[in-house]
């Protein structure tokens, strides 16, 4: 249609109306194969990094292949140095130094990388049933249910009564053996559907079956323990006591996989936070030169509200950013109060199947770029720093001056429920933030689906946001 035959309305509703539209429609087919390409190594990464040490082992590596270098404290460093600081095996900091003063400033992108999963008790091993299992205590928000007639992996770290310690990662190569949470079968299970759907797995039944087995001995008790205390001993050197100083988690044990026959999509475990943590690592790691110190937070703990000395209710980042500050002799809270934040955390995608959840103005959709959150909460925006709409505005200029596609996004209707993010311990340093972060479809769910063009375009969004010399 020519600018001539369009009506009034038309032309008018082209010049002020909000478009949005499916970037599977609009972006070039080259763009959409750069998306597929950096996705491959995403998936990579998700399966190297199911546990946040793993995590932390992970990016270390990546960014000492990159030019980090562990950060020394009361050093002064120059524009362009690369440093890293790793806090407890559990969090990281990357900082690529910038041309201009710490006193005008940093940028900052947060992450987690710790995601819903099973921990195992202090005590977990017991024999009922002439079976050896397992006792978890669940690890942030899950749909209990979900989690039963699955193949698990163990992971972590155990400290034996020596002080040594020993890591765990059992159930994810070739030949493995796994671990599940059985569950009743439908003939037999008449009484436990009429349980509600939360309490249909209650929180003591997720118990890991782990063995069957018994010690060949007719004089000692509890003998499918005791067997699988001699299989532990002779793996790890483990007793029945180093349980007690362990760190083991039960996760999924199957690899990030495409999604759909298109195979525009990822499903995998740990996409809450992975996703927003991997695309601000390499963000980070292509970041040179900046004119603004850029700095990257890797933090554990805020699918428990971020507490714990290596969650961001810690005040680790502010010792980070202090210790930088006082090397340059700059006080530290004048680095702060003109510093700028991107909470980078995924925000809750529209799902057909639930719309009622959502308000369909207000909510992110996939392939519709990385969504931009200015307030997380519940209810009446409690637990959330609501982003000013100065800072909204400068960071949309900024995304739609450099190509990045994005869109804005509720975290469900008002009164539907909720949830938060780590903007608000930023916030309370006096830095100004905003969420911003890719689409997920089934969160917390042990099979999680984002959309790889979300993926690449909350890349480009943090690479931006470092780039940007205003």
């Amino acid at each position: 249609m020519s600018e001539q035959t369009k009506t009034q309305a038309q032309l008018l509703q082209e010049k002020l109306a909000l478009k949005r539209k499916n970037l599977g429609q609009e972006l070039p087919d080259s763009t959409i194969g750069e998306a597929d390409a950096y996705c491959e190594q995403y998936k990579c990464f998700l399966d190297n990094a199911k546990t946040e040490r793993e995590a932390v082992d992970t990016i270390e590596q990546m960014a000492k292949d990159k030019g980090f270098v562990l950060y020394e404290q009361g050093k002064q460093y120059q524009p362009g140095d690369r440093v890293y600081y790793i806090n407890r095996r559990k969090a990281v900091i990357l900082a690529v130094m910038g041309k201009r003063s710490l006193a005008e400033g940093v940028r900052i992108a947060a992450a987690h990388i710790d995601s819903p999963r099973l921990d195992l008790k202090p005590q977990p091993l017991y024999e009922d049933g002439e079976m050896a299992l397992f006792k978890t205590h669940y690890y942030g928000g899950i749909k209990k249910y979900q989690w039963t007639a699955m193949p698990l992996s163990l992971h972590g770290r155990v400290v034996l009564g020596d002080g040594t310690f020993v890591d765990v990662k059992l159930g994810e190569d070739e030949g493995d053996p796994v671990f599940c949470i059985t569950d009743l079968l439908p003939h037999l299970a008449n009484e436990q559907m009429k349980r509600t759907l939360n309490e249909g797995i209650k929180g003591e039944e997720l118990n890991i079956l782990v063995g069957s087995r018994p010690f060949k001995d007719d004089k000692a008790s509890e003998l499918c323990k005791l067997n699988i205390l001699r299989l532990l001993n002779e793996k790890y050197g483990m007793t029945e006591a180093d349980f007690l100083s362990a760190e083991l988690e039960l996760v999924p044990t199957y690899k990030a996989k495409d999604v759909g026959f298109d195979r525009s999509l990822i499903g995998s475990y740990g996409q809450d936070d992975r996703v927003c943590a991997y695309t601000a690592l390499t963000a980070t790691l292509e970041c040179k030169d900046p004119e603004y110190t850029a700095v990257t937070v890797l933090t554990d703990k805020e699918e428990i509200g971020s507490d714990g000395n290596t969650g961001l209710n810690s005040a680790y980042l502010q010792y980070f950013i202090q210790s930088l500050a006082d090397a340059e002799g700059v006080p530290y809270y004048q680095v702060l109060s003109h510093s700028q934040c991107l909470s980078a955390d995924v925000n809750a995608a529209f799902d057909p199947t639930w719309p009622d959840v959502m308000d369909p103005r207000n909510c992110a959709r996939i392939n519709y770029g990385v969504v931009v959150t200015k307030y997380t909460g519940a209810r009446g925006k409690s637990g959330t720093s609501d982003a000013s709409a100065e800072f909204v505005g400068q960071i949309r200029r900024l995304f739609d001056e450099k190509g990045v596609k994005w869109q804005i996004g509720e975290l469900g209707k008002v009164d539907a429920g909720g949830g938060g993010t780590v903007a608000m311990f930023i916030a309370a340093l006096n830095v100004d933030v905003v969420d911003v972060g890719v689409p997920v479809l089934s969160m917390h769910a042990p099979f999680e689906v984002v959309s790889k063009i979300d993926v690449y375009m909350a890349h480009n969004a943090f690479s931006a946001f470092f780039a940007d010399g205003q």
